[in-house]
């Protein structure tokens, strides 16, 4: 392993960490410093940064919890670490040097419970993947199950990637253009205003628990700079909005975030018109791939269906690793997990 590595931790400042996330294939809003300052707190955060003869290779932001005096506690590092620099050709020995180095820092120097979620999908790199985490002493997390999604591929042509669409979904989406609606598009809090409103419409009317904090993401859309913020389309009709899509794009993908259709006009299939334009705009502004953020064919299996209709590859992410060589983090972590599950399932 080549020897011109250097760290630098906690030294860089948040306009240059958001100035460095595009140049990254694999970043997404969940490595962005406003969305770990909005879910942890800006003092729970650390940023770890992994030179190479200068050049920066890898960046990871790291949630921490610590508990006081014992100094035990976890660092999570959600779709992350970040190694894949756009034109490096996803160079493994900087992944390999990234993960030990994240290990030694807070695994072993720091004493906390050390968990990645690399934004990673199954592929024929997988096994090499998996050598470098588990070689490293990672352990995967067979509690929790790998992200699930839907990849639309957005190289071919527009008329390509329409004519690919499954039929029904392709037929919604001629319906929806016969509709006479209109598509606004922006990023300002204005147009998330809207679609919580739509948001709450479709909550109230289909009975569902969120999994998601509408109005967390709503102070981190105000706090991202501009070049970070989510991309909002806004369907009308008649000039009343009807639906709602929210994507974050940052690496080299979109990711579908937020949805909603309104109570009113549901019939018009505005959410189809709106997905189709937000892969148009998408792939105009050079994204190689549309994530369709998320499937669940069991627990919501109209949501599944609806995504199906894109004939995307339905994939898997490698899952979440973790390390720990601390036995007061380890314990203390094992016992609060196993506590709130059992709350958890006490609760429904």
């Amino acid at each position: 392993m080549r020897q011109d590595y250097e760290i630098e931790l906690d030294t860089i400042k948040e306009e240059e960490w958001s100035h460095l996330l595009p140049e990254f294939e694999d970043a997404t809003i969940y490595q962005t410093w406003s969305y770990g300052t909005v879910r942890w707190g800006n003092r729970n955060l650390s940023h770890f940064v992994l030179k190479n003869s200068g050049a920066i290779v890898g960046l990871a932001q790291v949630a921490i919890r610590k508990i006081p005096i014992l100094g035990a506690g976890i660092a999570y590092i959600p779709w992350g670490p970040l190694w894949q620099k756009k034109g490096n050709e996803n160079y493994f020995e900087d992944f390999e040097f990234l993960i030990r180095a994240l290990r030694d820092e807070y695994a072993l120097n720091q004493g906390l419970f050390l968990r990645v979620y690399p934004n990673i999908v199954e592929s024929d790199k997988k096994n090499k993947i998996y050598s470098t985490l588990l070689g490293a002493g990672f352990e995967k997390n067979t509690a929790l199950s790998n992200y699930r999604t839907i990849l639309v591929d957005l190289s071919p042509t527009l008329p390509e990637i329409r004519k690919k669409l499954n039929s029904k979904w392709r037929n919604k989406l001629n319906g929806a253009e016969k509709n006479n609606l209109e598509i606004i598009e922006g990023n300002d809090i204005e147009l998330y205003r809207i679609f919580q409103k739509l948001q709450k419409e479709m909550q109230d009317r289909k009975e569902y628990i969120p999994g998601v904090d509408y109005d967390e993401f709503g102070i981190i859309q105000q706090m991202l700079p501009e070049h970070l913020k989510m991309k909002i389309m806004i369907c009308k009709h008649n000039g009343e909005p009807i639906a709602a899509t929210i994507v974050s794009a940052i690496g080299s993908m979109g990711i579908y975030l937020l949805g909603a259709t309104g109570d009113k006009w549901s019939n018009l299939k505005g959410s189809y018109l709106t997905h189709w334009e937000m892969m148009t705009w998408l792939k105009k502004q050079g994204y190689k791939i549309y994530d369709l953020g998320g499937i669940n064919p069991i627990d919501n299996p109209g949501v599944y269906t609806f995504k199906v209709g894109f004939s995307g590859q339905d994939v898997c992410h490698v899952g979440q690793y973790e390390l720990c060589k601390n036995l007061i983090s380890k314990f203390i972590i094992k016992v609060a997990e196993k506590s709130r599950k059992s709350k958890k399932k006490k609760d429904s």
